[in-house]
């Protein structure tokens, strides 16, 4: 087994001091003002609770009478941290016990959702008791039983004497770096014409954001694995080299999972453009590196080996860091590094050109393994990220060198895989199997040949949705929102830009809007009728309360709406060089932009059929290009331009206005 070990002193706070503009978006904000939270509404009340209504907000006292009697505390969103409250009056014999759950079907007065292990029973995590006797005055969780994610909390009686208690609430524990955790560095803002609600698709930015906060934690806050008994949970494992990390789930996992995080990270950088936690994940999965060149799949406690497809996540998401923070320090400390890694996947590229998957660990999917589409669509990203990193390093022989291999896999990879009698990829070379995954990928990352071929592609992907969302043929009967998300990009990427939008209302619409979600946060998976036995048959033994209801992993859309139809990408880092081409997809009109330390990016457009108008704002010094999505004349700050939107144009950074008529 590797080592843990501390690459470099990660200290540095990576972060910009701008804050987004306001406006009426801020009201979808969900993270909350301050870091102590109290309980919003009581849920409910099993037995004698006198005044208990007066927990809510932190209003007053309530006296919980007779063994049994309870009191469900409802906060109203996702939240997570350290319990305290306040014993106001109580006899030597009483006692207390909470329990924790993120979905209302889980209540129990008995155990709390199952984090540290899964179980068939639904009860190993149990509850956080109270013994007596209790002592009057503030009693606090102890800091291992922090609870990482729940909305609802119940506090019983279990003794036959009264207690009363009041100032119950939850010390927030995510984000322990940021003070305001409401201090967005982006926005987005929108109005939807086909949703029942106008601002879905603003709730759901906004809901993807929220998500990645709750899934930031202090490096000394993972859980502990293997699991220390049950009843119980401890979450006070070291989960990387330094704080703070970016992990799976609030709740459960609490782990760093870098495949994870290629869905995460950008949507940290659209939105609060936290960095930090995704430079000290990274350096703690290289950290974990073996003498082969082999990453880990996963970091401490778990630090699991055997994945080829997070390998090349890893080495993507190093990418995507760089990209947006411009940290070229910590890409030359990683470097020799990195690319000891890509030599150890490119060790099993055979004569093909195609990699051959031996460690075969992945998100959760079946049939992983050999020729596989998913991993070598993968590979592919990660062989064109290397080549431009290696370019950015002045590296040109290295940078060739791995345009070279890219150029070879996509050739064979349209041979052994494309299926032109079905218009999509096989999951490996004899396959009948159409995988999401592999599909999506291809699509998002351009392995196709034509826009024709990236466009059969999106039709077939509907084949998998019903009224919960897109079913992962490769992991039968469940919703992956993590692949999802993927596909959500792939059906913009291919000029599909409304059926982007219908899966997100369909798909994450559910995860919102469903009263058996926290409503909040975004669910780690569920089966393709709605339920929570996400992954049953698969590693999670029928267990639907060990499954992650703030799973950054499932926050695709939040990118996704910013990069597509704000249209409004990077191109280089920290944005020097930048690319501006909305996707209006149906709406009428959309804004938002975020910050680098270079300063702030931002789109206004509105659109009909007759009229296109966006406003334009970058920073000095930068320069980007244009692609409009209708042709006409076209006006740029009020002049009139030899262009008409058919073709991208070049613009420097600074304010313009672009205008085109039809």
């Amino acid at each position: 087994m590797a080592a843990l070990y501390a690459l470099v002193p990660l200290v540095a706070t990576i972060c910009v001091s701008a804050t987004a503009p306001s406006g009426p978006w801020d009201v979808f904000n969900l993270a909350p003002e301050s870091k102590t939270v109290y309980a919003r509404t009581i849920y409910g009340v099993t037995g004698t609770v006198a005044t208990a209504d007066n927990l809510a907000n932190n209003t007053g006292s309530a006296t919980l009478v007779g063994d049994g009697s309870y009191v469900t505390l409802d906060f109203g969103y996702e939240v997570g941290g350290i319990i305290s409250l306040t014993v106001d009056n109580a006899t030597t014999s009483s006692s207390l016990a909470l329990s924790f759950t993120e979905s209302a079907l889980y209540i129990s007065p008995q155990t709390s959702d199952d984090s540290a292990v899964q179980d068939a029973e639904m009860s190993y995590d149990g509850v956080l008791p109270l013994t007596a006797p209790l002592q009057t005055g503030l009693w606090t969780a102890p800091d291992y039983r922090l609870r990482g994610g729940f909305r609802f909390l119940t506090v019983v009686s279990t003794s036959d004497d009264p207690v009363t208690i009041s100032n119950v609430s939850c010390a927030i524990s995510f984000m322990p770096h940021w003070e305001g955790l409401r201090n967005y560095t982006g926005y987005f803002y929108t109005s939807d014409p086909e949703s029942d609600d106008a601002d879905f698709l603003t709730k759901i930015w906004y809901s993807g954001a929220y998500t990645v906060q709750t899934a930031t934690i202090a490096a000394d806050t993972g859980r502990v694995d293997p699991p220390l008994g049950s009843p119980g949970w401890y979450n006070n494992a070291t989960a990387g080299i330094a704080s703070p990390l970016i992990i799976d789930g609030a709740k459960r996992g609490r782990a760093v999972w870098l495949g994870d995080m290629d869905i995460a990270v950008p949507t940290q950088f659209v939105s609060t453009y936290d960095l930090l936690p995704a430079k000290n994940s990274i350096a703690t999965i290289f950290s974990l590196m073996t003498a082969a060149g082999e990453l880990a799949y996963s970091g401490p406690p778990l630090s699991e080996q055997g994945s080829d497809t997070y390998a090349a996540w890893t080495l993507i998401g190093t990418y995507n860091y760089y990209l947006y923070s411009g940290d070229l320090e910590f890409v030359e400390e990683l470097w020799s590094n990195y690319t000891r890694a890509m030599e150890y996947l490119a060790a099993k590229v055979d004569e093909k050109g195609l990699l051959y998957v031996s460690e075969t660990g992945d998100w959760g999917r079946l049939w992983m393994g050999g020729y596989n589409s998913e991993a070598n669509a993968i590979y592919y990203q990660a062989l064109l990220n290397s080549a431009q990193l290696s370019t950015w390093l002045n590296d040109t022989d290295l940078a060739y060198a791995y345009y070279t291999n890219a150029t070879k896999l996509k050739g064979e990879f349209n041979v052994v895989f494309w299926d032109d009698d079905v218009g999509m990829y096989r999951d490996n070379e004899t396959s009948t199997l159409y995988p999401q995954d592999g599909n999506a990928l291809a699509v998002l990352f351009n392995l196709t040949t034509s826009a024709e071929q990236a466009s059969r592609i999106s039709d077939g992907l509907t084949q998998y949705w019903n009224e919960y969302g897109a079913v992962s043929p490769e992991l039968p009967d469940n919703v992956a929102p993590f692949i999802g998300g993927f596909e959500v990009s792939a059906h913009f990427a291919s000029g599909n830009d409304e059926r982007a939008l219908d899966l997100i209302r369909l798909e994450w619409g559910y995860m919102l809007t469903t009263n058996i979600s926290v409503q909040s946060t975004f669910l780690e998976g569920y089966t393709s009728n709605g339920s929570l036995y996400y992954r049953s048959y698969d590693g999670y033994a029928y267990d639907p309360t060990f499954v992650s209801h703030s799973h950054g992993w499932s926050t695709g859309p939040t990118s996704a709406l910013t990069f597509y139809v704000l249209g409004l990408t990077v191109t280089s880092p920290l944005g020097q060089t930048w690319s501006i081409a909305p996707h209006t997809s149906g709406l009428p009109s959309a804004q938002g932009g975020y910050s680098t330390t270079l300063g702030w990016f931002g789109v206004d457009w509105t659109s009909d059929t007759s009229r296109f108008n966006i406003t334009i704002s970058t920073p000095e010094e930068t320069s980007g290009t244009v692609k409009l999505p209708i042709t006409g004349t076209m006006y740029v700050d009020g002049v009139e331009v030899d262009e008409d939107g058919s073709q991208a144009f070049e613009l420097s950074g600074g304010s313009h206005t672009v205008i085109v008529e039809a």
